[in-house]
């Protein structure tokens, strides 16, 4: 069996962002002391044409294997 390649949340980010540009969405990260941390999450999703957020709460992870940026044998990192 294949050992599971770790990524940093830093480059999931940024090949999640990458991916969501092409459609002309961005991905968001939100400060934990923010006062919109408890509405909108760690991440969230934003149509850059209309300013509008289109998603809350997003798990990186998820949202990776979604949009085909993260492979069946890379994972992400956690934290220690």
């Amino acid at each position: 069996m294949r050992q599971k390649v770790q990524l940093s949340e830093r480059a999931l980010f940024g090949r999640v962002n990458r991916a969501l540009q092409r459609e002309g969405q961005s991905l968001r990260r939100c400060r934990i002391d923010s006062r919109d941390y408890a509405n909108l999450g760690r991440y969230f999703v934003v149509d850059d044409s209309r300013n509008y957020v289109v998603g809350k709460d997003i798990d990186l992870e998820e949202l990776a294997r979604e949009v085909g940026v993260l492979r069946g044998y890379e994972t992400l990192a956690q934290d220690a």
